[in-house]
């Protein structure tokens, strides 16, 4: 869904029904700036069609100046906000203490000027033991007590683990998850590149395919893939790309950068002005870990098919089929062009930047669909 006046585009939380802007707003960076400064960012990310806000902010000043920013807009604005973030000391801790969380969520309520939370987070659970003593301190009672008296709407997850996401989407009924997603991570490079490469992509598969909307923390891995310098792979990629490649990835809503400056909202929003070839993340293909060759992440560099198939669609359809997603064989269907089309002309092989064997795939995809 795309916004003519702002220009900017929405996905829908099929599970909620909530309409998500693609770029969401990060509060992390903006609690530097001092009141004034920070509303007037705030309300200019509002004005242009961001309406998803994440509240695990590193200073608590954050609430009081979203609260000024946006309380008059409540209803139009969709707050995650995260039981288990402790800002007694005025800076970000983090616990599973029940008092304390119980504190911090009515001081949150309380400084946002609101009465209810859209997403309440089960949070920052990374260790097993994290979601015992969550659930042993009754934290997990406490925020579902929250949504049967309707404060909470929808419950969401924190996590940079895929072993500990699968484990909770299996015992609790999740609405939206918070995760990293970066090539540096999903290619095991950096301080939360949890998982194996297949172990990331199931949970985006498992997302996509249980309708659990993504929102994604950490983009552009802490600024380190900005910067040829700090990157793992000692080559800079731009805030473009880092974006187009977490919004392919299954499951993702929206990308969640910290914005600290009305320069970085201005440059952050004419994303969705930048021609497809700034958004072209295929470079990544030089750097893929060896678990990580021949798969396909979507990327269209193969495009375009002489035959009209939609090469990346057809395989994210064909890889999420294949994991039970049943939704996904009638998103298949009805693509204009299926892989029968494909002439084997070899044009996709020839411009896969991850050494996918694209013809081999579309007899793959002609056998499983039939």
């Amino acid at each position: 869904v795309k916004d003519e006046r702002t220009k900017m585009k929405y996905r829908i939380n099929k599970k909620t029904g909530d309409k998500i802007s693609e770029l969401g707003f990060g509060t992390s960076c903006v609690v530097e700036k001092d009141e004034k400064s920070a509303v007037e960012i705030l309300q200019k990310a509002y004005e242009n069609g961001i309406n998803f806000f994440d509240l695990a902010t590193s200073q608590g000043n954050c609430f009081p100046y979203m609260g000024k920013a946006l309380s008059q807009v409540r209803k139009d604005v969709i707050y995650q906000i995260h039981f288990g973030t402790n800002y007694e000391t005025g800076a970000y801790g983090w616990t599973t203490d029940l008092e304390t969380v119980k504190r911090n969520i009515d001081w949150q309520l309380s400084n946002l000027k609101t009465d209810y939370i859209d997403y309440g987070f089960i949070h920052c659970l990374d260790e097993l033991s994290d979601w015992e003593e969550y659930q042993k301190n009754g934290v997990l009672d406490f925020l579902l007590e929250m949504k049967g008296q309707g404060a909470v709407k929808h419950i969401g997850l924190s996590s940079h683990t895929p072993a500990l996401i699968q484990n909770v989407l299996d015992e609790v009924a999740v609405d939206m998850l918070m995760f990293s997603v970066n090539p540096g991570y999903d290619y095991q490079k950096g301080e939360y590149a949890k998982g194996s490469v297949d172990e990331r992509a199931a949970v985006y598969q498992r997302c996509e395919s249980e309708n659990i909307g993504i929102s994604v923390m950490k983009p552009f891995s802490g600024g380190q893939l900005l910067d040829a310098a700090l990157s793992p792979f000692s080559q800079e990629l731009t805030a473009y790309q880092c974006m187009q490649y977490a919004l392919d990835r299954p499951g993702v809503l929206t990308v969640l950068p910290g914005i600290g400056s009305l320069e970085q909202l201005d440059s952050l929003l004419k994303f969705f002005d930048a021609p497809e070839e700034e958004k072209d993340y295929s470079v990544i293909g030089s750097f893929k870990p060896a678990d990580a060759a021949g798969k396909c992440v979507y990327c269209n560099h193969c495009n375009p098919c002489p035959a009209g198939i939609d090469i990346g669609l057809a395989n994210k359809y064909y890889d999420l089929a294949r994991n039970g997603d049943q939704m996904a064989k009638e998103h298949y269907i009805g693509l204009d062009v299926h892989a029968d089309a494909c002439v084997q002309c070899g044009h996709c092989n020839s411009r896969c930047p991850f050494g996918v064997d694209q013809m081999k795939r579309m007899k793959e995809i002609v056998d499983f669909f039939r």
